[in-house]
């Protein structure tokens, strides 16, 4: 017993180093693991190697690079702008429809790619009199939902590690559980922060000569009124400092030319990449959808080879080797028996329920401050011991655990949610960032009361 302690005390240890001295915690994991497995765990060197996820592997390399393709070769800025032109000023539906905007940009690989929404959505929320908090939370909803997608990395991460360690888990079910709650949180924001007002606000701001409109507190929520407004702060620099974003006046980019040769069929491919999906979960064939993408962009190199080779330089070797790194530590753990020293520990609460909502709160807690994907990696297959007994649901487990580790994401803790403070008038930044820390720990509680109330007790019974 000591040695399967002293791994998951080193296991813990190695998280907490690489969050201190903020190196690459896939590169820690690999190495600490070779050595816990070589010295503690009397393996050899091809066991300990043989835990890397090459089916992971293999999911994130080919949707980020299929999505790197329509990225490099404009697709995905079009798709975007178009979009935005559709919506026009409806300022009620603006938060909607970023949410969903920014659903369809995560959708698309990685999810932080999602926050290019944030320096877009915030100026517009202010021409048209909505509430900041309110587009934050829409983006910051958006982004988790969509993130959860077949062809996004934490779908992908949740369900490839549920399936490497035999949980069934259906990918679309889990996006439509992602989507869901998130809707749901994202429904509550609206009454919180007045987003059906924003019609009524926006009029009076045509009448202003289309200025910015100031609003009075939401609710008790509120961290306080809003900033008035003036010369000197209408205009905003972008979270990477390439341009400047002008509050009192934005204009969605018009794009001179149609659509290429190239990005119609880029389209038709995302289209194609979609109803395949859909088509075989329906069949039960599980499709292979890092196989499906790498097929639809091979494809597109053939036929652009430039493209292709800038789409190399986007595929998410950072997340592949760090997700890696972690699931192969997961693996000495589990071949030591430390997972089910955990599960002993875990069946000594009493009730799964219980158990679960523990679990749930760790995930929420801790990936307010670190890595959700790294903790999504190294949780969901410590549940193993959790849901190994058939007293509870697995699925709707690892479905409840993938998101609540990743509503806190707001949090102005996390990459998430600095963008958000930064994508507002600096005057208006100690507001955000009180709300946002406000909202995102409160999700740390709301995630797993909501999610094994609603989700994990109905299909437990």
């Amino acid at each position: 017993m000591a040695a399967q302690i002293t791994a998951l005390l080193v296991f813990t240890g190695v998280f907490v180093l690489a969050t201190l001295r903020k190196v690459h915690l896939g590169v820690i994991m690999i190495a600490t693991a070779a050595a816990v497995g070589l010295w503690l765990g009397n393996m050899g060197l091809p066991e300990v190697l043989s835990g890397f996820p090459v089916s992971i592997l293999v999911l994130l390399v080919g949707v980020t690079y299929f999505f790197g393709i329509a990225q490099a070769n404009g697709t995905i800025d079009r798709l975007i702008h178009g979009a935005i032109r559709i919506v026009g000023n409806r300022a009620s539906v603006l938060p909607l429809a970023f949410f969903f905007l920014t659903g369809g940009v995560s959708a698309m690989g990685s999810p932080i790619a999602g926050l290019v929404m944030a320096p877009i959505g915030m100026p517009l929320a202010k021409q048209y009199g909505v509430d900041r908090m309110l587009m934050g939370l829409a983006i910051g909803s958006g982004l988790s939902a969509g993130a959860f997608a077949p062809t996004s990395l934490f779908g992908i991460v949740t369900y490839g590690t549920a399936h490497s360690v035999d949980i069934p888990l259906d990918p679309m079910l889990l996006f439509g559980i992602a989507v869901a709650v998130n809707l749901l949180l994202l429904a509550f924001a609206y009454v919180l922060f007045g987003g059906f007002r924003s019609a009524r606000r926006r009029a009076v701001g045509a009448r202003n000569g289309g200025s910015p409109t100031s609003f009075p507190e939401q609710s008790g929520f509120d961290a306080g009124p809003e900033a008035p407004v003036t010369a000197s702060n209408s205009a905003q620099r972008s979270p990477s400092g390439t341009g400047t974003l002008t509050a009192e006046r934005v204009a969605v980019p018009q794009l001179a030319e149609k659509f290429t040769a190239m990005q119609r069929l880029t389209v038709l491919c995302i289209l194609g990449l979609i109803a395949s999906v859909v088509a075989l979960s329906v069949l039960d064939l599980s499709p292979d959808i890092g196989v499906l993408c790498l097929s639809f962009a091979t494809l597109l190199t053939i036929l652009d080879p430039n493209t292709g080779k800038t789409a190399v330089g986007k595929v998410d070797w950072s997340t592949v080797l760090m997700v890696g790194g972690i699931i192969t530590f997961v693996g000495v753990l589990e071949t030591m028996g430390a997972v089910t020293l955990l599960g002993e520990a875990a069946s000594r609460i009493g009730s799964p329920l219980v158990a679960a909502f523990i679990l749930c709160l760790m995930g929420g807690l801790i990936s307010a401050f670190a890595s959700t994907t790294g903790i999504l990696a190294a949780l969901v297959p410590l549940a193993i011991p959790l849901v190994s007994s058939g007293d509870i649901a697995g699925w709707a487990v690892i479905a409840a655990l993938g998101v609540c580790s990743s509503i806190v994401d707001v949090s102005p803790f996390s990459t998430a949610g600095a963008t958000l403070v930064a994508s507002v008038d600096e005057a208006e930044r100690p507001r955000m960032n009180q709300l946002l820390m406000r909202w995102g720990l409160s999700m740390v509680v709301v995630g797993p009361a909501l999610l094994i109330g609603l989700l994990v007790f109905p299909f437990s019974l």
